[in-house]
């Protein structure tokens, strides 16, 4: 895989994490986005809220400036703040996607052997993205089961549903056969 085919399907990636966690958190009341399963536990906000600051701090300046940037402060992403609003909340986590999607599209192939660094340590791009292509997917999995707990509607499934394997194998079958034609 060329540079180029890597940063698309980068993208591609990120973007399915996005809207996993957006179909996700749709299927969820507000009100109940504060929930924590335990007092360890992070609630949907705390995911947003940590999400949020990540993407920002990683991904503005992204090839000048240090990846974590000197006035996040990643401690209170953990504390949910009781006067956050819905807007206020879903503002902070629009910018955090634009930050990401912003830097990853001004990269170029040769970008992907830049050092950047991250907390001080040295990291090229490509391994800064791959370190962001884990984590975020591992928190969108945590927010992902957590408004399926929290839901108070029948969850709509967010990838193939139970017993629908087959007739979703098919469709993809269909289709990649009538794109031949």
């Amino acid at each position: 895989m060329n540079g180029a085919a890597y940063l698309a399907d980068a993208i591609k990636r990120f973007q399915e994490a996005q809207a996993q966690a957006e179909r996700a958190l749709a299927q969820v009341p507000f009100e109940f986005w504060g929930h924590r399963l335990d007092p360890e536990s992070n609630s949907l906000t705390t995911l947003m809220l940590h999400l949020s600051g990540n993407l920002r701090s990683r991904w503005t300046d992204f090839l000048q400036s240090d990846g974590e940037k000197p006035d996040r402060d990643r401690d209170s992403e953990f504390e949910d703040p009781a006067t956050l609003t819905e807007q206020a909340l879903r503002a902070q986590w629009a910018e955090g996607w634009a930050c990401l999607f912003t830097a990853l599209g001004s990269l170029a192939e040769a970008d992907l052997e830049r050092t950047i660094t991250i907390r001080a340590q040295p990291h090229s791009v490509m391994e800064a993205i791959n370190r962001q292509l884990a984590h975020y997917p591992y928190h969108v999995g945590q927010l992902v089961f957590l408004a399926k707990l929290l839901s108070t509607g029948p969850w709509q499934t967010l990838s193939v549903p139970r017993q629908g394997s087959v007739a979703f194998n098919e469709a993809l079958r269909q289709r990649a056969g009538s794109s031949q034609t």
